[in-house]
């Protein structure tokens, strides 16, 4: 039902030509080829903690992008990402050999280096070079998740205390970055390779869980499957392609935890999805089904009219089928599918035709990388903070404009107000939800809109108000508020008189 992943046991350079060969032109294939001869050749007589020759890890990285249709060029550096590093070719021979874009990834790739734990600070520091990189050029990004993706597959070869590291650093900080860059493949991959290391015993729970659904749910999921696709063709609705899809285990398991465990209160263990030409056929195939099969109330959600930050798009919505079952179906175009399976990769990601997907590349997020990098990890000593701000789980609300605020999840009104403009923090007196007055630390969810009442009068934010707000912008804008109200020292003085 997923297209997982897999990589070949034995894998060898021909399953990446035959892989590759399913979307690109000969001279690619060839290009393919010679970058591979390169890196095997440089990384001759090196040995993986696996016993395997080390060539078998940047093969499987530019397999992994290969099996996600990525761009030749991309794949090319993936193959020699660690050559400069690792042995005694220079960046100068790959660009003497493959050229200035080539060479200008993999030392996109050889700045990050190997990132180790050492510290804060210095983890920081690692950070800040990770989001410098993403800036000047996301694809070292993507070999980077590719890199890391395939170092999770091979995890059982570390000891027990790398093993966690490792997992714990994809799930905390590659896999939310990956979410962030819309890329939920590699989002997905990494959370669900980190997992077993991370909490075996609910790994395993979970599993057991999603098993026993999909054992009841595979064989009515074919049924409503053909009857959807049969009030389409009826309809005259064209479509792509309609395919259900599994929960992944990680993400399944979070929802598990905010349901306390209960899995009939999930709807979306698995789910149909419906790809189809357009917008219009897109809303057309959601009023057919609605005709079919009575919705569930509160559970759709248009992710088109109001995409998620991460340029997310979809339409949701969860039907009560024969039986009393209830089947969440996903409603999206070709263009929306690609984005929400590579986000940013997918400028470099072609269709079966061999055709480049035009999507739409405006992710605000990936333009701010350098001003996130400038305002918050040069001001950051506090790794956990950093965690809680923006490597968590994002929600997004609405002004009552209509405009979209990406916030980290349990943020609270004055987050947002401080994420408006500070003057707007600094004098909130109250706060609307959807038209409903609510407390300052009330927890903001998914599609709220939110209106700040001001008092023009009101000095400034009150201390209380750093032991609620999330965000470390809010944090730093109140201390700066409050220290500025503190007044001088003499004045100080004079009142304690």
């Amino acid at each position: 039902m997923n297209n997982e992943i897999v990589i070949p046991s034995n894998l060898n350079i021909e399953d990446l030509i035959t892989e590759a060969k399913t979307y690109v032109k000969k001279s690619d294939l060839d290009l393919i080829r010679l970058a591979f001869d390169f890196a095997d050749k440089a990384h001759e007589g090196q040995k993986r903690k696996t016993g395997e020759p080390y060539i078998i890890h940047p093969l499987s990285a530019a397999y992994i992008l290969a099996k996600m249709k990525i761009e030749v060029t991309i794949i090319v550096a993936a193959l020699m990402h660690d050559v400069p590093e690792d042995t005694e070719v220079t960046l100068e021979d790959i660009e003497k050999n493959f050229g200035k874009d080539t060479a200008s990834m993999i030392r996109g790739i050889t700045k990050l280096g190997k990132l180790k734990y050492r510290g804060v600070e210095r983890y920081i520091e690692n950070l800040r070079k990770m989001f410098v990189a993403m800036a000047e050029d996301v694809r070292v990004m993507i070999i980077k998740f590719a890199d890391r993706t395939h170092n999770l597959m091979t995890l059982d070869a570390q000891p027990p205390n790398k093993q966690y590291r490792i997992a714990l650093e994809s799930l905390e900080i590659y896999a939310p970055i990956a979410n962030r860059l819309g890329m939920g493949e590699f989002k997905g991959m990494m959370e669900d390779l980190a997992f077993p290391y991370i909490n075996p015993k609910e790994f395993k729970k979970t599993k057991e869980i999603r098993n026993k659904g999909l054992e009841v749910a595979s064989g009515e999921l074919d049924n409503i499957m053909i009857k959807a696709k049969e009030e389409l063709k009826k309809a005259r609705i064209p479509f792509n392609d309609v395919h259900g899809r599994e929960k992944r285990l990680y993400s399944l398991y979070q929802k598990l935890l905010r349901k306390e465990w209960g899995s009939d209160k999930i709807y979306d263990m698995v789910a149909i999805r419906i790809i189809l030409p357009s917008i219009a056929d897109c809303y057309a195939a959601l009023g057919v089904l609605h005709k079919l099969w009575k919705p569930l109330k509160g559970r759709i959600k248009d992710y088109i009219a109001q995409p998620k930050p991460n340029g997310y798009k979809s339409l949701h919505t969860t039907v009560f089928c024969e039986g009393g079952k209830t089947v969440e179906f996903q409603i999206r175009t070709k263009d929306m599918h690609d984005e929400a399976e590579y986000g940013v990769a997918a400028h470099w990601h072609y269709d079966e035709k061999g055709v480049r997907s035009n999507v739409n590349k405006h992710i605000s997020w990936a333009k701010e990388l350098a001003n996130i990098q400038n305002e918050v990890l040069n001001n950051l000593s506090d790794l956990e903070e950093m965690k809680l701000d923006f490597f968590q789980s994002r929600i997004f609300v609405f002004t009552p404009q209509g405009d979209v605020i990406d916030l980290p999840e349990n943020a609270t009104p004055i987050d947002f107000a401080y994420a408006i403009h500070t003057d707007v923090g600094n004098k909130c007196n109250g706060a609307k939800v959807n038209d409903q007055l609510i407390s300052l630390d009330t927890s903001l969810k998914n599609g709220d809109v939110i209106e700040i009442i001001t008092d023009k009068n009101r000095k400034g934010p009150s201390p209380d108000w750093l032991k609620t707000v999330k965000t470390h912008g809010a944090k730093t804008k109140i201390r700066t508020e409050l220290n500025k109200m503190k007044g001088p020292v003499w004045l100080k003085t004079i009142f304690k008189k």
